[in-house]
């Protein structure tokens, strides 16, 4: 991105926003994943299935037998969140050929993994809670709350994100400056 004037000898570099967003996806997986399934246990995936929008089975997680088959969902969850940063990883290794080490100080790619946090929640908010409805943030009679709380972070961690890597230095992830 040549915003001085200056004229660039050969291709462009690879962007760091794929590898940011996918790291972001699944970083931001995660934390749902551990703070609110497992620490703070608000929900688990299926825990809201017994007034969904698809008809699924309810598993109530006060139950053994339903809280394994919950366990199982949030297992299934944080597979998907942990290949996702792998991909991210791998994409990152990929495209970053020098100056490693100075990739993780780069604002820019800190702010795509934010942005891509907050996609994760934006789309899980979105699909999970509203659409399909099979859990909520927070169940009870603030669950609407919670939920709305969910999407306004997930929103201000895109636009932040966004703006963090745009203030950013640009980073040639092929030279490392």
């Amino acid at each position: 991105m040549a915003t001085t004037g200056e004229v660039r000898a050969g291709p462009a570099p690879r962007s760091l926003r794929l590898p940011g967003i996918v790291l972001g996806v699944g970083l931001g997986g995660f934390v749902d994943g551990i703070l609110l399934h497992q620490l703070l246990q608000w929900h688990h995936m299926l825990t809201s299935t017994n007034t969904d929008r698809i008809g699924l089975k309810y598993y109530s997680p006060h139950s053994v037998s339903g809280l394994e088959m919950n366990t199982v969902w949030d297992g299934i969850f944080h597979t998907v969140c942990w290949l996702a940063v792998l991909i991210g990883l791998a994409l990152l290794y990929s495209r970053v050929t020098h100056g490693r080490r100075r990739v993780w100080t780069s604002r820019v790619l800190w702010g795509w993994i934010l942005a891509g946090w907050g996609i994760f929640n934006l789309v899980e908010g979105l699909l999970d809670h509203q659409i399909l409805g099979i859990h909520h943030v927070h169940g009870g009679p603030y669950q609407v709350w919670w939920d709305i709380g969910f999407l306004v972070l997930g929103a201000l961690l895109l636009l932040g994100g966004w703006a963090l890597q745009r203030g950013g230095r640009a980073f040639d992830p092929e030279r490392g400056a």
